[in-house]
């Protein structure tokens, strides 16, 4: 596989692990420089998506090169309060925005495109809003530079059509690391908030449940037995965690229903002018 209209890597040039690592070498200098300014305008803003496995897991991303997982975007999460300041940082580095994005869903999203390479920056405002909903207020501050592990975790389970990179970045992340039993253990992924959002809400349900087994099923195409081993039985917990956990009135009421309603928002893919 040669890249073509990649960010970072020249075309023509053969995508593998070298060339991997380089492009994931200048797209940190370019998330290291909005970070900066985040701290110079007093900004609370966290990295999400791929960038965020890759500073995450640093010891399981050979994966991702391995299967050739290249960067398009650094895309961040802030709060409202904050989206004048973050607008302003961009600007003063030289980023533009995308103004139909700011005319469509002024006080929910913004897309901002880097000057010189074809980079662009989803920037999210207090909620990530896809198939299901991911509230991020109060939040952020529980970790630095990228959101909390659990929602990593998150971010991609809320995927209902998942595919082949979100599911390798859920096994990076899960196999880098454990899952907490309490929620309080530092560098442990949360897998009672994950249970308390399942139980809230018959749709995260579904989908979580569903991706969850998807990654099981797959784990031993990306992995080598020990480590799958080990994936599979952290998987088994979260699941446990679900499971285990009373549900709300709600999510009783709305799982009689079943699948025969849609239990998720349809995502309109934005355009990018």
């Amino acid at each position: 596989m040669f890249s073509k209209n990649i960010p970072f890597i020249p075309d023509g040039i053969k995508i593998n692990q070298k060339s991997l690592k380089e492009q994931e070498i200048a797209f940190l200098q370019v998330f290291e420089k909005i970070m900066g300014k985040a701290k110079e305008y007093n900004v609370t803003m966290r990295v999400i998506g791929s960038i965020a496995f890759r500073l995450r897991c640093p010891i399981y991303k050979v994966i991702e090169y391995k299967n050739k997982r290249y960067l398009t975007d650094i895309n961040f999460v802030t709060y409202k309060k904050d989206i004048v300041k973050v607008q302003e940082l961009f600007f003063e580095l030289g980023w533009t925005e995308n103004q139909n994005v700011l005319r469509l869903f002024d006080d929910k999203r913004r897309i901002f495109y880097h000057p010189e390479e074809a980079v662009h920056s989803d920037i999210f405002i207090d909620k990530l809003r896809f198939c299901h909903e991911i509230d991020f207020r109060k939040r952020l501050e529980i970790d630095y530079a990228t959101i909390s592990l659990i929602d990593l975790l998150l971010e991609k389970l809320q995927i209902v059509e998942i595919n082949k990179k979100d599911i390798i970045d859920i096994i990076v992340l899960l196999s880098q690391y454990p899952i907490s039993l309490n929620g309080k253990d530092k560098g442990y992924i949360n897998g009672s908030y994950l249970a308390k959002v399942c139980s809230r809400d018959w749709g995260w349900w579904k989908t979580a449940t569903s991706n969850l087994k998807k990654v099981r099923e797959l784990s031993n195409e990306y992995l080598e037995k020990k480590q799958a081993e080990i994936l599979n039985q952290r998987l088994f917990l979260l699941t446990s965690f679900i499971e285990k956990k009373p549900k709300s009135w709600k999510w009783k009421i709305r799982s009689k229903i079943g699948d025969k309603m849609r239990w998720y928002r349809e995502v309109e893919e934005v355009e990018r002018d």
